[in-house]
């Protein structure tokens, strides 16, 4: 293994690691200020009411992750195909101008004979 692709997938899983935990906090935040709302509840209902609010949210988060993963794994798909069409034109222009440019030389030689 290439020691610059395993640091650069540690790397990957490091912020991908970070970013969960911001969210799994920002959950945790917003059920904390919804229940602050409540006033009435009780210590167990309140501490009930934070974990569901805190899963709801995180399952929430999970399914947009992903959707958003298979998007991104289907637009490289995408542009690597474009990339390629593009790529293969580029190269039949270039293999045409220097076809054209050498016939072009190659008459003007013999017509100056």
């Amino acid at each position: 293994m290439d020691p610059d692709e395993d640091s650069a997938r540690g790397l990957v899983r490091l912020q991908g690691y970070l970013v969960w935990s911001a969210e799994v906090e920002e959950a945790r935040r917003r059920a904390a200020r919804f229940t602050d709302q409540l006033p009435w509840l009780t210590t167990a209902q309140r501490e009930d009411v934070e974990r569901v609010y805190t899963a709801d949210r995180l399952a929430a988060s999970r399914a947009t992750l992903r959707r958003v993963s298979a998007r991104a794994a289907a637009l490289r798909g995408e542009y690597e195909a474009r990339y390629r069409v593009l790529k293969a034109r580029c190269v039949a222009t270039g293999v045409v101008l220097v076809g054209a440019v050498g016939g072009t030389c190659t008459a003007l030689t013999l017509l100056t004979r």
